[in-house]
């Protein structure tokens, strides 16, 4: 790190647990970030802000102006630009000395994979579960730490799936994608229903925490447990997690061929 960065990251660097080292650890790092809007938008920044050397962000929507609610890293001059590409310039402008990829258009399996693959660190900020379901295939097969955050209305929740871990679950464990839900239905936008502005700022946040904690390896993550909040009455509860053994996509050996 350079005299400047010293100095940038000097209030993360007082932190015993972080140091120097933990510091390097994030200038050296590459955070993956699906989604630029509610939770991705909070995410992005503190990531960015915390110095993060590297961000992927993929989103292939356009700002629009029903957006600004929530999606902080936006801006009424960037109405109709992509939201990768604004959330590029919002982070030029926070911090440039990193390096941020835009990804515009919506990734398939195979450019999700490639992805991945070069990523330390997944965060899910997606808006419908066709794509939380693909991420959580490729984060199992590539033992990828999953950090999953999601909000509706007043209700918010964060985990996250690490594969490097064997006692970890995965995204299907909880939610088991039921041939039941398909077509329009499983690729339903979460974006298409009300949202309280704050609660996807305070997931979001609580993302790039769990995200920055994995980057550096410290202190404990939310693996195992299913963090739960009610932004209404302001009520956190945390529901332990446990892998299912039935399980088609991560109790099975061969992932690679699903």
């Amino acid at each position: 790190m350079n005299d400047n960065q010293l100095l940038r990251y000097s209030r993360h660097m007082l932190l015993p647990q972080i140091g120097y080292e933990g510091q390097e650890k994030l200038v050296n790092s590459h955070a993956l970030i699906l989604g630029a809007g509610g939770l991705g938008s909070p995410a992005a920044l503190y990531l960015a802000a915390s110095g993060v050397g590297t961000l992927t962000i993929c989103d292939f929507d356009a700002v629009d102006l029903s957006n600004l609610q929530r999606q902080i890293i936006h801006s009424m001059a960037r109405v109709g630009m992509n939201k990768a590409q604004s959330a590029k310039q919002a982070i030029a402008e926070i911090n440039p000395d990193i390096s941020v990829l835009a990804l515009e258009q919506k990734a398939d399996e195979h450019t999700l994979a490639a992805l991945i693959a070069k990523a330390d660190v997944v965060l899910d900020c997606s808006d419908n579960f066709a794509t939380r379901y693909s991420l959580n295939r490729l984060c199992v097969a590539l033992k990828k730490p999953l950090v999953s955050g999601a909000a509706i209305g007043f209700e918010g929740q964060i985990t996250v799936y690490d594969m490097r871990n064997s006692n970890s679950p995965c995204y299907h464990c909880l939610f088991p994608d039921s041939s039941e839900i398909s077509g329009e239905d499983n690729a339903m936008r979460c974006a298409s229903h009300g949202v309280f502005a704050p609660l996807v700022g305070i997931v979001g946040t609580t993302q790039a925490a769990e995200g920055l904690k994995l980057l550096m390896d410290i202190g404990e993550s939310l693996q195992g447990r299913l963090l739960l909040l009610d932004a209404l009455s302001m009520e956190w509860r945390t529901i332990k997690l446990n892998p299912d053994p039935a399980c088609r996509v991560c109790g099975q050996g061969d992932l690679a061929a699903q």
